[in-house]
């Protein structure tokens, strides 16, 4: 699987604190390895984000991603779910 990054992802993830960052690399190494697991809570979206998934990074953090193809995926937007969706 390769993993790429949108510049609006990029743009969020520096914006995340120390804390944040540390916790989405441990989700992706997770991801990576095992894409499937439960505490990754993977699920598509609906609505606005159709054609999205989401990960669960830490108790209100998410990141949204979609397939590029059947071995790319881009993780395009990361925030708190308020930020995502409200």
């Amino acid at each position: 699987m390769i993993i790429k990054y949108h510049s609006k992802f990029k743009k969020q993830y520096k914006k995340l604190d120390s804390k944040g960052k540390d916790q989405f690399r441990v989700r992706i190494n997770l991801f990576e390895s095992d894409p499937t697991n439960p505490k990754l809570r993977l699920h598509p979206l609906k609505g606005q984000y159709g054609g999205y998934w989401s990960i669960n990074i830490s108790g209100d953090l998410r990141a949204l991603f979609y397939y590029e193809s059947e071995a790319i995926v881009v993780f395009a937007l990361i925030g708190t779910h308020s930020q995502l969706y409200g």
